[in-house]
């Protein structure tokens, strides 16, 4: 089973951690398993940024992110090349390490 390396974040995962998924589970929901509380405002629906994440490895093992997803990254707080929508980003075969932003943008709450 592919392995989900999440980087230190000072609120959500302050020493980090590791676990184990299975292949087909989106990085959202896996965290979440793993009681990593990674915020979902649109109830994974695609519809906010507030579940970006940067996959600083195993990125070009994922599914290509959708148009929407795309057009949502375009909104993002601080987007860079490893950016991915973790609730649209679904796990395949590889290990990943993920790291989750400082900031992100509620776009549902602040009506944006």
């Amino acid at each position: 089973m592919p392995k989900i390396i999440i980087l230190p974040h000072e609120e959500l995962c302050p020493e980090g951690t590791m676990f184990e998924v299975e292949p087909g589970v989106s990085i959202c929901d896996a965290a979440l398993a793993h009681d990593v509380e990674i915020e979902h405002a649109c109830e994974k629906s695609c519809a906010c940024t507030t579940c970006h994440v940067y996959v600083r490895e195993g990125l070009d093992s994922l599914p290509e992110a959708s148009d929407e997803e795309e057009d949502m990254l375009d909104k993002a707080w601080g987007v860079d090349p490893d950016s991915r929508l973790s609730c649209q980003a679904i796990v395949q075969d590889e290990d990943l390490v993920v790291e989750i932003p400082k900031y992100t943008i509620n776009q549902v709450s602040e009506n944006h």
